[in-house]
């Protein structure tokens, strides 16, 4: 009968994987103005919501009535926009 052929074992030794190169990111993307304009729209949009309770409706704009709600908000919404944009 015929011999069957004999597998060779697998080296058990550990070769480390070679290291690559390391990137360096730069965290200076230009954007510097998105922070302060985010913070700033979010602070003007608290602020017109709060400045339209305390004021029982008479500030920012009288004659937008109720919609000064939805001003403020949408300073707001503009905060969140801007937040997109940051590195």
């Amino acid at each position: 009968m015929p011999k069957s052929r004999i597998r060779k074992k697998k080296d058990d030794t550990f070769t480390p994987p070679e290291k690559g190169q390391t990137t360096k990111i730069s965290m200076t993307s230009g954007r510097r103005w998105v922070a302060p304009l985010m913070l700033a729209m979010f602070a003007i949009g608290l602020a017109w919501i709060v400045l339209y309770y305390v004021t029982q409706a008479d500030l920012p704009v009288e004659s937008l009535g109720d919609w000064n709600i939805v001003v403020g908000f949408g300073f707001i919404a503009v905060g969140f926009v801007v937040s997109t944009q940051w590195k």
